[in-house]
């Protein structure tokens, strides 16, 4: 592919990308056919599905054989994933968690301050959730961090918990590999839930950087094996 058709379809994604948003479209919604979209823009089918390839990466669109493309959550994500990025490493592994111990302390103490009802009943639901396998992708464990970044009534701190944990797929798949203790995962969980519930808002930041600091010192002690320094 040549420089000037890659360029042609990231800009064909903007443009799709408007599209969606002028429309008010969101998560779950069809966007219309590959057929309706090129001629809409004056372009090829082929371009289109190039295009359209390059929003499913990030999370945009959701490409589903046979039924049609939806819109996927990454639409409402300020930041989004760069799916040519380079290979993950050992470092970049460390560098995520060391990023959320910079981020998720003080959002819990945030979110223990706050006390919301509805924030907190969703934030049991999710430790209460913790323990059961992925599906299609989803892990319930990770929900917990996100729901306690919303509990924390900063609506940025929840997407940008959010963004980043998509952002570093790769690396948190890795984290998960490598540290999956999820048994004390889910007890530690649950003492941050009782911190944040009893408005303690110390002890819900000392126990949420407790947490990532055992994940990260038992990070720095693997054998990554292959993964690159």
């Amino acid at each position: 592919m040549t420089q000037g058709r890659a360029s042609f379809s990231e800009q064909l994604a903007d443009d799709i990308v408007q599209l969606i948003r002028s429309e008010s479209l969101g998560p779950g919604d069809v966007l219309e056919s590959s057929r309706d979209l090129a001629k809409r823009f004056a372009v090829t089918t082929p371009t289109v599905r190039e295009a359209l390839r390059r929003l499913e990466a990030t999370g945009v669109v959701e490409l589903r054989h046979g039924s049609g493309t939806y819109i996927g959550p990454g639409i409402e994500r300020s930041v989004l994933a760069n799916p040519h990025r380079p290979h993950i490493t050992r470092s970049s592994v460390i560098e995520l968690v060391q990023a959320r111990l910079v981020i998720e302390p003080g959002i819990a103490a945030l979110a223990a301050s706050a006390r919301d009802a509805a924030a907190l009943q969703r934030l049991e639901a999710a430790a209460a959730t913790a323990l059961q396998p992925p599906v299609h992708g989803f892990r319930p464990a990770l929900n917990f961090h996100v729901e306690l970044a919303a509990a924390s009534g900063n609506g940025l701190l929840r997407e940008t918990v959010e963004a980043l944990l998509h952002v570093r797929a790769s690396e948190q798949t890795e984290i998960r590999f490598r540290y999956d203790d999820r048994q004390r995962d889910h007890a530690e969980h649950l003492e941050i839930l009782a911190a944040v519930r009893d408005g303690d808002g110390a002890a819900a930041e000392r126990l949420t950087r407790a947490h990532l600091t055992t994940i990260r010192e038992s990070l720095e002690a693997a054998d990554f094996g292959e993964v690159a320094p």
